[in-house]
């Protein structure tokens, strides 16, 4: 006869790992891209609800206060010594709005404090974020 006579019947004993390694790769590129999406704020802040609540993400200016007092303006951690020097930087900051997320367990005094120094670079559009209650 011209074939072999070959067993077909013997069991595979090694593993194939490339498509595993494909798999793998392909969630760890999901991951990667879903990943900033889920980590919406630099600061982990609980917003007190309120019913009139709109939504405001598509301000300009956000600026996040947690309850240990840490200021991030558009995600970015901010040392208070360098707002005012950030927000004379920032250039026709009057014609921008801010809005504030400040935590519950923020204390009252840095709120104002963040309100004055935006008032004294000439931001006249204040926002105040809650969390809507409907939801």
């Amino acid at each position: 006869m011209a074939g072999s006579m070959k067993d077909d019947d013997d069991v595979i004993s090694a593993i194939n790992i490339t498509p595993l390694v494909d798999v793998v790769l392909v969630l760890l590129i999901i991951f990667m891209i879903t990943a900033p999406v889920i980590y919406q704020s630099a600061l982990n802040v609980n917003l007190p609800k309120a019913e009139s609540g709109e939504d405001a993400t598509k301000t300009p200016l956000t600026f996040v206060i947690d309850k240990e007092g840490k200021l991030a303006l558009d995600k970015t951690v901010l040392e208070w010594t360098e707002l005012d020097a950030k927000l004379k930087s920032m250039g026709k900051i009057s014609e921008l709005t801010a809005v504030v997320s400040a935590d519950q367990a923020t204390p009252h005094g840095l709120v104002i404090s963040l309100l004055d120094s935006l008032r004294k670079a000439g931001c006249t559009k204040i926002a105040i974020s809650v969390e809507n209650k409907r939801k």
